[in-house]
C-alpha cells in the first residue's frame, strides 16, 4: 500500500511549480488532493500571471492517476475563499490529513524605495495567507486527533537577502509560526514543520528574470553560494522532501526546519 493511501492533502499555490509537483507526487503515492490556487492575475508582483487552465489540467492529471481532486480558486488573503475551499474539502472527503502552505510571491525592492502596497502584498500572501488557511484547517485536524502542516519557507527564512527585506521578513515569520504551531498543536498529534529550499526552477524565477531584465539562470546565480554545482533545484526535489516529512516515516519530526539548499546555508 502506498504511503498516502486514504490520505487527503490540501495544497495552496497548487497550479504551478512546487505546489503542482507536490500535488502530483502525493497523488502518485495514493493521496486525494485539494488544489487551491488564485487562478487570476494579481497586481503585485508585476510578473504574476493568471494560472489559466493550469488548475483544471492538474485536476485531470490527478484523476488520471486514479485519485480524486477538488479544485478551488481563491486568494489565500481572502478568508471567505479559504473557508469555502476547506468546507468543500470536508464535504468531499470528510477530513484533511496534510496541509502544504505553499502559495507565495517574491520580488525585489530596495528598502528605501519599497511602497506600502509592496510590503503589504508580500506579507499578506506569504505570512497571513498560511495563517488564514491553517486556522480553518486546524479544527478538522483536531477533530481527527492528527495531521501534518508543512510551511514552505525559504533559505531566506533562515538568513537575509539583498533587496528582499519584505520577502525575508515574511519567510522568517513563517518559520516562527511553524515553531509556535508545533508547540500549540502537539496535544492533538498535529505535526508542524517548515522547509527551506534554495532557488527553485519555477515560473517565479522566470518572472523575477523578466522584472530584472535578466535570464532565469542569471537570477539563480545571484544567490551564488550553492556548494553543489547547480544553479537551482527542481520542484520535484521539493516534492520529495514534502512526501517524506508528511509521511509516517517522519512521525517524530515537528517544530523543525528542513533545508534543501544544495549547501547554500553551509557557507
Amino acid at each position: 500500500m502506498a504511503d498516502f493511501e486514504n490520505k487527503v492533502a490540501f495544497i495552496t499555490g497548487a497550479a504551478r511549480g512546487q505546489g503542482r509537483a507536490t500535488a502530483l507526487a502525493l497523488a502518485k503515492a495514493g493521496a486525494d488532493i485539494v488544489a487551491f490556487d488564485v487562478g487570476v492575475k494579481i497586481e503585485y508582483p508585476a510578473y504574476a500571471k493568471a494560472a489559466g487552465d493550469e488548475l483544471d489540467s492538474l485536476g485531470r492529471e490527478i484523476e488520471a492517476l486514479g485519485r480524486k481532486a477538488v479544485l478551488a480558486v481563491g486568494d489565500v488573503r481572502d478568508d471567505a475563499a479559504v473557508t469555502a475551499a476547506v468546507d468543500s474539502a470536508i464535504a468531499a472527503f470528510g477530513k484533511i490529513d496534510i496541509l502544504f502552505n505553499n502559495a507565495g510571491i517574491c520580488a525585489y525592492a530596495p528598502v528605501d524605495e519599497m511602497t506600502d502596497a509592496e510590503w503589504n502584498a508580500m506579507v499578506d500572501i506569504n505570512l497571513k495567507g498560511p495563517f488564514n488557511v491553517t486556522r480553518r484547517v486546524v479544527p478538522h485536524m483536531k477533530a481527527a486527533n492528527g495531521g501534518v502542516i508543512l510551511n514552505n519557507s525559504s533559505v531566506m527564512g533562515l538568513r537575509g537577502g539583498r533587496r528582499l527585506s519584505h520577502y525575508t521578513a515574511s519567510k522568517w515569520g513563517l518559520t516562527g509560526l511553524t515553531k509556535a504551531w508545533a508547540l500549540e498543536l502537539a496535544p492533538w498529534n498535529i505535526r508542524v514543520v517548515s522547509i527551506h529550499p534554495t532557488g527553485v526552477n519555477t515560473p517565479m524565477n522566470d518572472g523575477l528574470a523578466d522584472m530584472e531584465g535578466a535570464t532565469p539562470l542569471e537570477i539563480a546565480e545571484r544567490s551564488a553560494g550553492n556548494l553543489q554545482p547547480v544553479p537551482w533545484i527542481e520542484p520535484e526535489d521539493v516534492a520529495e522532501l514534502v512526501l517524506y516529512l508528511a509521511s509516517d516515516r517522519a512521525r517524530f519530526a515537528t517544530g523543525g526546519q528542513y533545508v534543501l539548499d544544495a549547501g547554500l546555508l553551509s557557507v
